[in-house]
């Protein structure tokens, strides 16, 4: 990867306001679409699902191993972990900070960030088992250093987290290895996203950007889901989704249906265990369900062509309505409206030919209740 600390300075935020309304009056002509590790994510296709492990692990590789597997059986298409180097990504005074908390893995912040932190070993024996299972592995980098040992491991793709949004200079950095950018924009303004945006894209265009809300657990009033079709707007190019934070599955299926095409959701295999994120995480039971409800609404949305299926036919013929005799008709009777019934079934002439038939007469008499047919009429 390449020397970050040549970084240019940005554009104005006017610049990228007017390149984001360039975007939007080409949209007609442009496809928004992104390969992820092989598979093609668009507005056509399923919601791409992220279980998201972060550190919910515990820094145990054997439950992370598990976690990988149960997301797997979950439907999930990709688990996403968190790289840091501690030592390089935080002040001494913070590394060194007292940390006194239930979720505390160490007296101080730095002992306890370590404590769930990944080395070499443990990433290979993750990703050799993600290959295994058929399941997309990648993690998200918090540093420089982090950047450069999940690209010596070939990551298929990289997450950039809400408060790196701004960080412009790993941007750059990450976006130099070519490879999938999922940036989250918790926190951040509309101008702070087109900043990160023109920054990355000249160097990379295969970025996502999912809307998200930097609370933990984020009330449903500040999830803001209608940012989702805000950046499809800004954005028409690029993969839209979102980082969801809320405790429960119903955000996700709601920004789904409003074009979200990427779903993050936090993950573990018990909400009680020790750890800031484990409360507001999925279990594998409401993983599998926000799955099986994103698959039923990819395919209950259909072509837009309005029409009619084999399997409403039982119904309809017993709930539709067909022209009967209102009561006993002679031959030569000319038809009255009051002289026609609508009943069910709907074996017969429909209601909306009513027109058609008023003012003709019988060639045939008609018992009460007895089938109206063109035949039996003249003219």
């Amino acid at each position: 990867m390449y020397d970050y600390k040549g970084a240019d300075s940005l554009v104005t935020a006017q610049a990228a306001s007017a390149a984001a309304l360039f975007f939007h009056k080409e949209a007609d002509q442009m496809v928004r679409e992104l390969n992820i590790d092989g598979r093609i994510v668009n507005d056509d296709s399923d919601c791409f699902v992220i279980a998201e492990i972060g550190h919910n692990h515990q820094g145990d590789l054997k439950k992370a191993l598990d976690m990988v597997k149960a997301a797997k059986e979950c439907g999930a298409d990709a688990v996403k972990f968190q790289k840091r180097d501690n030592m390089s990504l935080y002040t001494h005074a913070m590394f060194d900070s007292p940390y006194v908390s239930e979720n505390a893995y160490g007296p101080t912040y730095g002992t306890h960030r370590e404590a769930l932190e990944f080395g070499k070993s443990e990433y290979m024996e993750l990703q050799s088992y993600a290959v295994e299972l058929g399941i997309t592995l990648f993690a998200t980098a918090f540093d420089f250093k982090s950047a450069d040992f999940l690209e010596d491991l070939g990551m298929p793709l990289y997450k950039m987290a809400s408060a790196d949004l701004t960080n412009i200079p790993l941007l750059k950095y990450v976006a130099q290895a070519g490879k999938p950018m999922i940036i989250s924009t918790g926190g951040a303004t509309t101008e702070d996203v087109l900043r990160a945006m023109d920054v990355i894209t000249p160097i990379n265009e295969r970025v996502a950007i999912l809307q998200c809300t930097a609370s933990y657990p984020a009330e449903p009033e500040e999830m803001d889901l209608r940012v989702v079709q805000t950046f499809r707007d800004l954005f028409p190019e690029h993969v839209i989704g979102l980082s969801d934070h809320q405790n429960g599955i119903a955000m996700g299926l709601a920004a789904y249906v409003l074009g979200a095409r990427i779903i993050e959701k936090h993950f573990t295999l018990n909400r009680a265990w020790k750890g800031t994120d484990q409360a507001f995480s999925l279990e594998p039971g409401g993983l599998r369900r926000l799955v099986r409800d994103l698959q039923r609404a990819h395919a209950a949305f259909g072509d837009g062509v309005k029409k009619q299926y084999p399997s409403e036919a039982p119904g309809l013929l017993k709930m539709r309505k067909k022209l009967v005799a209102a009561a006993d008709l002679s031959i030569g009777h000319i038809l009255s409206i009051d002289d026609v019934a609508l009943k069910s079934p709907g074996d017969g002439l429909a209601p909306s030919q009513l027109g058609d038939i008023v003012g003709r007469s019988l060639t045939q008499g008609l018992k009460a209740d007895e089938d109206i047919t063109l035949a039996v009429l003249s003219g």
